[in-house]
């Protein structure tokens, strides 16, 4: 049975292969729409973005909408320092040539909860949560009927990537992460203990170069130019491949391992603004909110989206 899903993301590369595995697995999911954030770059580009991998899929019938351009209450910081100031520097890709719907996005994914049966729509957010956060706000009553909501985002192990105690996607929009962490939907936290625990090897890129179609060689383009901030700044012999691992997750749950616990969001601290504060280890009494992810089979990982990429063209 197919699963009915909206993706929320700010196209970057790793978002672009994420979106790319949703799209080549229709037997498992009803992609109802695509909806761009601010985060790896501004909102314009990552639009312009989720429209062309969409066409770069051979997709063209998923709508793509606009959301929010900065996050609730900060300036935006961009992530334009891995990703280009494209956000998907790499390959060379035809600007596309599907427009985006006239609807904002946030009313987008209020409309389509709202329309929906309880219970049946699942969020899929790449970026920073600030339209998910923002529907939530005009729309509280759309969080009781969301099935789940997962996210790439947050850290324990690892801690942070954009500062020393946060990571990119929470500490763009804290106060949005927040709202989301305490609306009571059911939430999956796919975080960096888990995405570095994936990493792109050489011979990982060269399996996507090799799969003969254009997707493949994109993904391939594209992993190689993001790659290299990571490589640098980690010292590692391949780079974290975050967002994929939402729809993996998705897709074959038993990749990967977890457990059920609090996470809650810092957003007052000017050192640890940010910071996914995880009780790991179950030492508060607050509410499990979150199945929050430690782990996942990167050979499986890999495997998975060498068999969907092929599919496409």
């Amino acid at each position: 049975m197919t699963r009915k899903i909206i993706i929320d993301t700010d196209p970057g590369q790793d978002d672009a292969v994420a979106i790319l595995l949703a799209l080549a697995s229709p037997e498992d999911f009803d992609v109802l729409g695509i909806v761009a954030v601010n985060g790896n770059v501004g909102l314009a580009q990552n639009a312009k973005n989720a429209l062309t991998v969409v066409e770069l899929s051979g997709r063209t019938d998923i709508p793509v909408y606009a959301g929010c351009e900065r996050p609730m209450r900060r300036p935006l910081v961009s992530g334009a320092h891995v990703h280009g100031p494209t956000g998907l520097d790499g390959p060379d890709l035809p600007d596309p040539t599907i427009r985006l719907q006239e609807q904002h996005g946030v009313d987008f994914i209020i409309e389509t909860l709202r329309r929906e049966e309880p219970g049946t729509v699942t969020l899929c957010t790449l970026g920073p949560l600030t339209n998910i956060a923002m529907a939530l706000v005009k729309a509280p009553d759309i969080a009781a009927r969301v099935r789940e909501l997962v996210m790439m985002g947050g850290a324990y192990f690892e801690v942070g990537n954009i500062t020393p105690a946060a990571e990119f996607n929470i500490y763009v929009d804290p106060e949005a992460a927040d709202i989301v962490l305490t609306s009571g939907i059911p939430i999956v936290m796919i975080p960096l203990d888990v995405t570095h625990g994936v990493l792109s090897f050489q011979d990982r890129l060269d399996g996507f170069a090799g799969l003969g179609n254009k997707a493949g060689k994109a993904v391939a383009e594209m992993l190689t130019f993001s790659q290299r901030f990571d490589l640098d700044k980690y010292g590692s012999e391949g780079a974290p491949l975050h967002d994929p691992c939402v729809i993996a997750w998705l897709l074959k749950p038993g990749l990967f391992e977890g457990r059920q616990i609090n996470v809650t969001i810092e957003t007052a601290s000017e050192l640890t603004l940010g910071m996914t504060v995880a009780d790991y280890w179950r030492i508060t009494d607050r509410p499990k909110n979150v199945l929050y992810l430690r782990s996942a089979d990167d050979k499986g990982f890999y495997a998975l989206l060498n068999e969907r990429l092929a599919r496409l063209p």
